[in-house]
């Protein structure tokens, strides 16, 4: 069917070229044939076309569109299809996305739409979307016979006189039908009468007298005249015809113009003449005196235009709109003093003023936007209508802020708005985009639109610590639980893309999981302690801290967390010299020559803490003598205040504290058995200070330890001189290594940190043994303390003193400690001579 329709219309186009070939327009023919080319193009491209009958009932199918476009019903629904009716009210017809039918929505009256014209086209637009595709649509209205033919009056009055001569005719205002065609009015039929007959010619119709009147034997009579249409039912419409016999009017009035016309801008002011219609009349008198009135007028033109019955001034007395109707045709009747009329035809054409501002119609917006959205892509179209007509009906539209989007023209009057650029909610979550349209007229009119988009959020970001890395500072012994530090990271997404997770990253701690170290709050990122920690066995350790979002798919980010365990005093120093009571017999021997300072013994202790709470400190809580002997304060070594005296006692008790230098402060304490003496028989009461000896065990062990002692001395001599003989050729070859304290005195977690040890001095003994004379020499040649005993003193002992126990006394004190844990060492060198110096 719609191909037929375009067929015919190709053939209707070309039967106008022959036509007007014939006529002489040859140099037309050729531009003729190319718009018959380009119309039947976009026909076969887009344009529909369609009949539809006027009073059709609502949702009567008019075609099927989907059909005729090649379109499945589902791209139909998808593509969201819809007849756009621009700006105006009415809507005619609607798609049915189900069937694919065009239906009817509303009553069609082709009367009220196109009046008299014999063509009534309605077009609209058929919008899809994605992509954009815009079809026109002409729908044809044909006529149906649902107007009867209308006279203007029930009953026309004739006054004609009876000197009327035979076939004088007598003009007769025909009927109206709104219908067009066949369904217009067709013909006539007068009543028999004995006087007139009817005369139809060109739609003019006329009473023709066809026998004289005689006024002496009929004033008046009455004519019954019926019009009939040619529409299936046949309509028809009477008027009665009331004639009066008078004496001789024989002239109507005459206009000047047959058609008067006239242009009038829309929007006229009330009041303004149109036009002045006149006509003449050449009787006199009563006769002579014409009047003025419409005829055949619409009751809506009656409401815009009035007539002065007198002068024939038309004039503006409503609204005049050039989009609502753009010309007027209207008849004007002129009527004698007696009743004989005639008629003329005004057609006022209406001039378009630029008094429509353009309208911006929102037809398709798709908000939220993926920030993701790729530039170029299509997020809403536009549709700008103006009401006027020619430039000032051409619209340009334009989007004035600074925003990342822009209009692209593309069908007609509608616009793409697409984005030029990659939007990102974190900086711009919203866009108020207003488009302003402005028309060509004079002068331009415009109008504005306000858009909202909002951006859509994607997990785009992942989140951010707010510091590279995090320190944490603790003190041992904590409780367990409590808190370290806090890490804080933010993501600039929305909602769940924003949330924020912490977790702690699979890692070993001394062997041992991190998260038997600490624990992390996954909604507050704070750490927690889940032990107790103890500075001597773990001083710092790291934690890698996961902080995750909750987007689809996540995003995450590290940071370490390097925590660091703070010293507390919670070890008392430790002596290791002298070795506490009860584990063995700790005597020292004092010669009775010993002047003021020189050097007796030493206290030696570790503090397994560091910093200053390892630092030691030693001082003399009691003794026998309080004036005889001091201790270093630092260094723990006890020295002579002043030369020995014959009045002193042989037995002199220390008791020597060591205090670190925590707070508060830990100390330990120890007992030190001096003897004042250059041989050990002078002590009758030794028995009295053994640990719980016998008398009978010490003799036996002061035998063994002197035969020992002399078997040694005689090995050690003889070591010393091949030793001597090396070092002539590999001097410091032997014995001048570290002498260390026997693991037995050191505890088992003891490490001297960062310098702060506490066997701070060193000291060297060289050992003088002579081979003619039964005394050994032992000289303190070199200490790191001031108060040390000079390198020239020397403690001389009997060769009955090597028969005493207590000469193996000597042997811790000039013992150093060298601990893997430590950077501070006590060296001891010996050196042995075979000559006293």
């Amino acid at each position: 069917m719609l191909l037929m329709r375009k067929l015919k219309f190709r053939w209707d186009i070309f039967d106008l070229s022959l036509e007007m070939k014939n006529k002489g327009f040859t140099g037309l023919r050729p531009i003729l044939l190319f718009t018959v080319l380009i119309a039947t193009l976009d026909l076969v491209h887009g344009d529909l076309s369609y009949s539809v009958q006027e009073e059709m009932k609502r949702d009567s199918v008019i075609g099927n569109v989907a059909k005729d476009l090649g379109l499945d019903l589902r791209a139909l629904s998808n593509r969201k299809a819809r007849v756009d009716f621009g700006g105006t009210r009415k809507r005619y017809c609607e798609i049915n996305l189900s069937t694919g039918d065009l239906i009817t929505s509303e009553r069609i009256d082709r009367e009220n739409l196109c009046g008299k014209r014999a063509s009534c086209v309605v077009k609209v637009d058929l919008v899809l979307e994605n992509p954009l595709e815009l079809h026109r649509v002409s729908l044809h209205i044909q006529d149906v016979n649902d107007n009867s033919p209308q006279f203007n009056e029930k009953i026309f009055e004739m006054e004609i006189r009876e000197s009327a001569e035979k076939d004088t005719r007598f003009s007769i205002e025909e009927a109206n039908d709104a219908d067009i065609g066949q369904n217009a009015v067709q013909r006539y039929i007068l009543q028999k009468n004995d006087n007139f007959i009817l005369s139809v010619d060109n739609k003019k119709v006329e009473l023709v007298l066809e026998n004289r009147l005689d006024r002496e034997k009929q004033k008046e009579m009455n004519l019954l005249l019926t019009a009939l249409d040619g529409g299936s039912p046949q309509r028809s419409g009477t008027v009665v015809i009331h004639v009066t016999v008078l004496d001789a009017n024989d002239n109507a009035p005459v206009f000047s113009q047959a058609v008067y016309k006239a242009s009038l801008p829309e929007n006229s002011p009330l009041d303004t003449v149109v036009m002045q219609v006149s006509a003449t009349d050449a009787d006199e008198g009563v006769n002579g005196e014409v009047t003025y009135q419409f005829s055949h007028v619409s009751d809506d033109d009656m409401n815009i235009f009035s007539i002065d019955p007198k002068t024939g001034e038309i004039r503006v007395s409503g609204l005049i709109d050039f989009e609502e109707k753009r010309s007027f045709e209207m008849r004007v009747k002129a009527k004698d003093g007696l009743g004989l009329t005639s008629y003329a035809n005004i057609i006022i054409d209406v001039i378009d003023k630029n008094d429509n501002a353009p309208q911006v119609y929102v037809k398709s917006l798709i908000s939220p936007i993926p920030e993701n959205i790729s530039p170029g892509s299509e997020v809403g179209i536009i549709n700008v209508q103006d009401g006027d007509s020619l430039k000032n009906g051409q619209v340009r539209c334009s989007i004035q802020q600074n925003v990342p989007f822009k209009l692209v023209p593309s069908i007609k009057n509608y616009y793409s708005l697409v984005t030029t650029g990659q939007l990102d909610r974190e900086l711009v979550s919203d866009y108020n985009i207003t488009i302003s349209a402005t028309d060509e007229g004079s002068p331009p009119l415009s109008s504005s639109k306000t858009l909202h988009l909002s951006v859509a959020d994607i997990n785009d970001n992942p989140p951010v610590f707010e510091e590279e890395s995090y320190s944490a500072y603790v003190s041992e012994n904590n409780r367990a639980g409590s808190t370290l530090c806090s890490v804080s990271a933010g993501d600039p997404d929305w909602r769940q893309n924003g949330t924020v997770i912490y977790s702690l990253l699979a890692a070993e701690v001394n062997g041992a999981p991190v998260s038997s170290y600490v624990s992390v709050n996954g909604d507050t990122g704070l750490i927690h302690a889940v032990r107790s920690f103890d500075y001597e066995q773990l001083r710092s350790f790291k934690v890698h801290v996961m902080a995750r979002d909750n987007g689809s798919p996540p995003l995450s980010s590290n940071v370490t967390v390097s925590v660091f365990i703070s010293d507390v005093n919670d070890n008392s120093p430790q002596i290791l010299y002298p070795a506490p009571e009860g584990n063995s017999f700790m005597t020292e021997l004092v010669p009775k020559a010993a002047h003021g300072g020189s050097l007796v013994s030493k206290v030696i202790a570790v503090d397994a803490d560091s910093g200053q709470n390892a630092w030691l400190s030693y001082h003399i809580v009691k003794s026998s003598d309080p004036g005889l002997f001091s201790i270093g304060v630092h260094s723990g070594e006890i020295r002579t205040q002043r030369d020995i005296s014959e009045s002193d006692s042989m037995k002199q008790n220390l008791i020597v504290a060591v205090k670190d230098n925590g707070q508060p402060s830990l100390s330990a304490t120890c007992s030190m058995y001096l003897l004042i003496s250059d041989n050990l028989a002078e002590v009758p009461e030794l028995k009295d200070i053994s640990y719980d000896e016998k008398n009978s065990k010490l003799t036996s062990y002061l035998i063994i330890a002197l035969v020992s002692v002399s078997t040694f001395f005689l090995t050690f001599i003889i070591i010393i001189l091949g030793v001597r003989f090396c070092r002539r050729r590999k001097p410091r070859m032997l014995f001048d290594g570290a002498v260390t304290i026997p693991g037995a005195y050191l505890p088992p977690n003891y490490a001297d940190v960062d310098g702060t040890g506490t066997l701070r001095s060193a000291y060297n003994y060289d050992a003088y043994l002579t081979t003619g004379s039964r005394t050994s020499d032992f000289k303190f040649v070199t200490s790191y303390n001031d108060n040390t005993l000079p390198a020239e003193q020397t403690l001389r002992k009997s060769s009955t003193d090597f028969d005493e126990p207590f000469e193996d006394f000597h042997t811790p004190a000039e013992t150093q400690t060298d601990s893997h844990h430590s950077t501070h060492r006590c060296r001891t060198t010996a050196t042995l001579s075979s000559g006293k110096r």
